[in-house]
């Protein structure tokens, strides 16, 4: 990371002429078990992991937000600061930076204008959360020129709000939650309702496999919300505020009233919460076998009843089982992006090695595995003597 820190601040002085004030850095996401139950205020058990997204910011005296991102390469984005009506706009990455400065803005915090840089290893649509990992670094930085410091809680709400309104994602609070409140070593088990996390360490002889498909997601195309929508109808046909509320019986005792998609898109959420506890309890038992088992029935889950998968994601984690993995299944949105698989430490490097040979083999495509662990959450820190030294 520091050396993608570095870049971002030669990448500021480059574009904009003068040394930068402020740095931050956010960690991207990989989900172990609980996918597509958040926007349910179910139950999650992710984890930061290392892989970033960085920023470098200063104030600048013309009024507007200036916006450079070196993934994209493209021309500084412009937008005027004044304004309190900031618009999203259509087709662009600066949403993401954008809704978060109007939610912190819609809250009576103002940062002024400002100059901002990114850099990042994570990659675009891969499922490992790049956009909370914007969002986030863009937060601390105007809680930074603003000299206001919110609770990793606060912050991930306003995150959240600025993807329903900018980005048109009406996601649920996981990602903006954990990668703003990682913690080093350990998965985060997140009550999406009461938005409580208790940290759960990760065994050190076990080892986090997210193998990017090189198929490309878009969130905002219209699935997700699809999706969500069945979900609000179930919920509404079941009489209870949110499928959080509902029990397998319950469920299994309307499934005429549902119809077969909503019934199935309901029966996901329900099991999957199920299966978010009974994973925790097979983490503090290491029993390898049971984790191994709840990863294969969320993927046929996720597949079957949520249809989210894609064929290459499917065959990432037959792959993954087949070489010899504890368990492997698809992660994030879905229609795409990655898979999260366990494996031994030992026999980590092996098992990648063999998963993209027999995907390259299969598909002609390269997958990328990404080895990680977890690591804690979002930071910022002043570079100017006259600031304040650090934010966290």
């Amino acid at each position: 990371m520091h050396a993608l820190l570095d870049n971002v601040v030669s990448h500021f002085e480059a574009v904009f002429g003068r040394a930068p004030e402020w740095h931050a850095f956010a960690p991207g996401r990989a989900n172990l078990i609980g996918e597509h139950v958040d926007h349910q205020e179910g139950c999650v058990l992710p984890a930061a992991i290392n892989r970033y997204t960085v920023a470098a910011a200063a104030p600048n005296k013309d009024h507007v937000f200036r916006l450079w991102s070196a993934p994209m390469r493209d021309h500084p984005i412009i937008h005027p600061a004044a304004r309190d009506d900031l618009q999203p706009v259509e087709g662009s990455w600066g949403n993401y930076v954008l809704g978060v400065i109007h939610a912190y803005q819609a809250s009576g915090i103002h940062s002024g204008g400002f100059d901002m840089a990114f850099d990042s290893n994570l990659p675009i649509g891969a499922g490992m959360s790049s956009s909370a990992s914007i969002e986030a670094c863009t937060a601390l930085v105007v809680e930074g020129l603003s000299g206001t410091s919110l609770s990793p809680n606060q912050r991930a709400l306003l995150c959240q709000r600025a993807e329903h309104q900018f980005a048109g994602v009406p996601c649920g609070i996981m990602d903006q939650l954990t990668v703003n409140s990682g913690i080093d070593g350990h998965a985060l088990a997140i009550d999406c309702r009461t938005l409580t996390i208790e940290p759960h360490q990760i065994p050190e002889d076990l080892c986090l496999l997210v193998i990017d498909s090189q198929v490309r997601h878009a969130l905002a195309d219209g699935e997700y919300a699809k999706r969500k929508a069945d979900c609000q109808h179930a919920s509404e046909t079941l009489g209870i505020p949110l499928l959080r509320d509902a029990s397998l019986p319950l469920l299994q005792s309307r499934k005429a009233d549902l119809g077969e998609r909503v019934f199935r898109r309901a029966h996901h959420v329900v099991t999957e919460i199920n299966r978010v506890t009974a994973f925790q309890e097979a983490m503090r038992n290491a029993d390898r076998e049971r984790m191994g088992i709840l990863l294969t029935e969320s993927h046929r889950s996720l597949r079957d009843d949520f249809e989210v998968s894609c064929p290459e994601l499917d065959l990432l984690v037959a792959i993954a089982r087949d070489h010899g993995a504890i368990g492997s299944r698809m992660m994030g949105g879905g229609f795409g992006g990655s898979t999260i698989t366990l494996v031994s430490l030992h026999q980590a490097d092996a098992i990648a090695d063999s998963i993209g040979r027999a995907y390259r083999q299969a598909t002609g495509k390269e997958a990328v595995c990404h080895l990680v662990r977890p690591v804690g959450g979002a930071a910022a820190h002043s570079l100017s003597p006259n600031n304040h030294p650090s934010l966290s």
